[in-house]
């Protein structure tokens, strides 16, 4: 297995527990107006950035779906739920972490969310300063499962893709990564993998917990 030195995190399924929030929002609104298989195809969008997901919604429902009043909605719900009860992390974010950043393991986020976005929830986390490079799914072309995300934080810290591991939760990451080049580990959230992204995944780890021992084993 290659040696890495530099560790590549997706933020929403990953450090925080937002993916669950966004879609028991949308479970809620699609209930009330009785849009039916919303959860199978917020599935499908999870990994990517917003225009994809507006896409992948509409080309689902159509016309008959008032895509923006009920985005804005969706979006009041969560930023509510946040305020009241703050950032959900996930257990072991702090951690992990904590114990690269003390092995000088380079670190560095790659989410298909707004740049400003997550700056603000990352240091609204206190974790902000634990990361070297911080590249949103609006600075570049192609959103995942595309390369260019993880090519590009990879530009940004000047270092070879082969040197680097992502930590990713959903499908699409996975896909980004691994066609990047990337040592991919899946630490599952929403989704489990099936047989393709098992091929494309290095690790699969139950927990940051077991992706921290396991990038220990092979800095």
């Amino acid at each position: 297995m290659k040696k890495i030195s530099a560790v590549i995190f997706d933020m929403d399924g990953v450090l925080f527990d937002t993916e669950r929030m966004c879609l028991d929002a949308w479970k809620m609104l699609a209930e009330r107006e009785g849009i039916k298989n919303i959860e199978e195809i917020c599935t499908r969008c999870i990994g990517t950035n917003s225009q994809e997901t507006e896409h992948i919604i509409r080309d689902a429902y159509g016309e008959r779906l008032d895509y923006d009043a009920l985005r804005h909605e969706l979006n009041y719900i969560v930023n509510k739920l946040l305020k009241d009860n703050g950032m959900p992390i996930k257990s072991g974010a702090y951690e992990i972490l904590e114990a690269l950043s003390q092995r000088n393991i380079r670190l560095a986020v790659a989410s298909s969310t707004k740049h400003s976005i997550v700056c603000d929830e990352l240091k609204s986390a206190k974790m902000y300063g634990y990361f070297e490079q911080i590249i949103g799914g609006d600075m570049v072309r192609q959103s995942k499962p595309a390369p260019d995300i993880y090519l590009k934080t990879c530009e940004a810290l000047n270092i070879s893709p082969q040197k680097a591991a992502a930590i990713e939760d959903s499908y699409n990451g996975i896909r980004s990564a691994h066609s990047a080049a990337l040592t991919t580990i899946m630490v599952p959230d929403i989704v489990k993998p099936n047989e393709e992204i098992l091929s494309l995944t290095d690790f699969c780890c139950e927990s940051l917990n077991e992706a921290k021992n396991v990038i220990l084993s092979i800095v």
